[in-house]
């Protein structure tokens, strides 16, 4: 994405997009489709799981064909970002970029301009392929990007236990620890029941 394509790079809010010959690209949507997936083993139990998992992520269409062969690709590339996210969170950048690069190969990029749901003119990553290959091109190039745009810290696991699940960073001072408000109230009545347990005895 380094070479002469990329024409420019913005930063807006909690949105990373990226601008290939004037089209943009919203990569943190695609990057999400990676942490729905981690975050979704329950929905990778049948078919209809998994129509409901592409539907939240925005890759399902009425008619679009999906089978087993995809519901195991997508609990393999599931496994394997699972060990991508824990590589983040124990700080091993070069576990992270090695993981993502083997991703990248077996799950290589397909631009293509598309125009659905009365839309301009747009770039998806991809519509080649199976509906699986479709998300494992637009999870693994979203997160891609954001390793090399933004760091490998952008990517978290929940510190709440027992939680452990996935999340992107998108504050600006890379302050996120937990996936949901929830999680990190949780957490907070933890340490704070934990404090005063201390200060009692």
């Amino acid at each position: 994405m380094r070479g002469a394509d990329l024409a420019a790079r913005v930063i807006l809010g909690a949105s990373f997009i990226t601008y290939i010959d004037g089209s943009p690209v919203d990569l943190t949507s695609y990057a999400e489709l990676a942490v729905l997936l981690i975050n979704s083993p329950d929905r990778l139990t049948g078919l209809d799981g998994l129509r409901s998992l592409l539907e939240e992520g925005r890759r399902y269409r009425p008619g679009c064909r999906i089978t087993r062969g995809d519901l195991d690709a997508l609990r393999d590339l599931r496994e394997e970002l699972v060990t991508v996210f824990a590589a983040a969170a124990g700080g091993d950048e070069q576990d992270v970029v090695d993981r993502l690069n083997s991703l990248l190969i077996q799950h290589p990029v397909q631009p293509q301009i598309s125009g659905h749901d009365g839309e301009r003119w747009h770039l998806h990553l991809t519509e080649g392929g199976r509906m699986a290959d479709q998300y494992a091109v637009g999870a693994v190039m979203g997160l891609a990007t954001i390793v090399t745009d933004l760091g490998v810290d952008r990517l978290g696991l929940c510190q709440a236990p027992p939680c452990r699940r996935a999340y992107l960073d998108t504050s600006s001072n890379r302050s996120r620890r937990y996936c949901s408000e929830r999680c990190a109230s949780r957490a907070n009545v933890a340490a704070y029941r934990a404090r005063k347990k201390v200060g009692g005895q």
